[in-house]
């Protein structure tokens, strides 16, 4: 329930911002109180500022007034980053979505509620190319990329976020207006709090404006699909690849149960014979020259690694292999009505071993675990089906996560690529971080947010999600 302390705060804040700013309404509170986890917790106002500086005010109002602030964009983190848990003011900042192309430095000046597939099209008229491109990329802002250092497909060859942002504008939670770097490609000047804010999944700052790096758009572009026998010879044929000094722009693994819900919904095989095998997909990027160059090569890979291979000649038979990884995520729910979705990052000399994991896994737990990811960062996508109204599968799948990370960290990875921790995996922070680093992480935090604003109880406090009730809510990113 919302304290009278909070209920003041919102009026005075209604005061000072005007009309259209701040929403009390039970449909605006209900809207804004999950993101793409699921779980619900209301807050006592919605505000949806028309300026940046109207940020400024609301966190000043906060602190004066202990009200709890959860910033906001269109709310896809699927770890619950965007959860209000202590109620509060929702900080919804979709209305700042400016994005301007400085076409001579290749650089995006971007609002923090721009849609990052916005900013690629209007980079891309420039000439330029922004790479990172989570999935959600057609409706997700920037913002909460900058956040959650949001990774994406090209993450192998280019970069994920924090590699393309050169200056932050935005607020201390205390309501303070910081610059983090200059439009400029080098600055040298003081401490790098811009990487700080950047991952920080919206506990130290609140970004308003972004200078993005871009890098020119590829000549040209070349797909191929193969197929592997099982999934243990198709990461060895990855790091064989890589071996060979090949940096695809894009290296998409998808094992056999990935394929087979893919082929089932797709109503085709793949590769005609060779039903339910894994595959990995593979787009070179670069100039003419260069493409022609690594063709050969990639190719005699092919040839003496994969039981097939098919070449796209033309953009759209490239858009036709892609459709297997399209289509794979969604198709997994014929294998169960909820599924944990664990972006674990493995070590290239590791791939073997969690291979083998994996399969363990499948037959300890009894559920089903298609897999997929980006295997030139190790990013792999974990997916533990479960039907939701079975206790003991429930049960099962709470274990099987829980020695999935337990093997993450002991293989030397990482216990999310690009997700981040948010509510869902607080319970796990721990098997990442000893107490000296998590103690680092906590007086950074109250050093820039001495009175615990910004997105109170998020990623060091343990919640355990699966035993909290979920919204029943349809989402538009949901089987993609």
């Amino acid at each position: 329930m919302p304290t009278k302390s909070h209920q003041l705060a919102t009026r005075k804040l209604q005061q000072q911002l005007g009309d259209g700013i701040v929403f009390t309404d039970e449909a605006s509170r209900l809207a804004a109180s999950y993101d793409s986890g699921r779980v619900s917790f209301l807050p006592v106002a919605v505000l949806k500022p028309r300026t940046a500086d109207q940020v400024g005010v609301a966190l000043t109002l906060a602190n004066r007034y202990g009200v709890p602030v959860t910033p906001r964009g269109r709310g896809t983190t699927l770890v619950g980053s965007a959860t209000p848990r202590a109620g509060g003011w929702v900080l919804d900042l979709l209305r700042l979505n400016r994005i301007r192309i400085d076409a001579e430095a290749g650089f995006a000046h971007v609002q923090a509620g721009a849609v990052v597939a916005r900013i690629q099209d209007q980079a891309a008229a420039a000439g330029w190319f922004y790479p990172p491109d989570p999935s959600s990329r057609s409706y997700c802002t920037i913002g909460g990329n900058i956040a959650c250092n949001a990774g994406g497909m090209h993450g192998g060859k280019y970069g994920v976020t924090r590699d393309f942002v050169i200056a932050l504008r935005g607020y201390l939670p205390t309501g303070e207006y910081v610059e983090w770097g200059t439009a400029t490609r080098k600055f040298a000047a003081g401490f790098n709090l811009r990487d700080l804010w950047i991952g920080s999944e919206g506990m130290l700052g609140v970004v308003t404006r972004a200078v993005l790096r871009l890098i020119p758009q590829p000549g040209a572009r070349w797909t191929l699909l193969t197929s592997f026998p099982d999934e243990l010879v198709a990461f060895r044929a990855a790091r064989a690849l890589f071996g060979l000094r090949v940096q695809p722009a894009i290296c998409e693994f998808l094992d056999r149960y990935s394929v087979g819900c893919a082929e089932r919904a797709m109503q085709t095989t793949i590769f005609p014979g060779q039903p339910g095998r894994p595959v990995v997909l593979l787009e070179l990027a670069g100039s003419a020259a260069e493409i022609k160059a690594q063709q050969a090569v990639v190719l005699a890979w092919a040839k003496a690694h994969a039981t097939a291979h098919q070449v796209a000649r033309t953009r759209d038979a490239a858009d036709a292999l892609w459709a297997v990884r399209r289509k794979c995520s969604g198709a997994m729910f014929e294998l169960g009505d909820a599924k944990l979705n664990e972006d674990v990052t493995v070590p290239l000399a590791a791939y073997e071993k969690f291979a083998r994991f994996l399969d363990r896994l499948r037959k300890s737990s009894e559920l089903a675990i298609p897999t997929f990811g980006h295997l030139g960062d190790g990013n792999l996508h974990v997916n533990i089906m479960y039907h939701k109204n079975d206790p003991e599968e429930c049960r099962r799948a709470e274990a099987a996560v829980q020695a999935l990370m337990e093997k993450v960290v002991a293989l030397g990875g990482a216990i999310s690529g690009e997700h981040g921790i948010g509510l869902a995996k607080s319970p796990f922070f721990r098997l990442q971080h000893g107490d000296a680093e998590i103690g680092a992480m906590l007086a950074v935090k109250r050093a820039l947010d001495p009175n615990g604003i910004l997105n109170r109880g998020n990623m060091f406090e343990v919640f355990e999600t699966w035993k909290q009730p979920k919204v029943d809510v349809k989402f538009p990113w949901d089987h993609k």
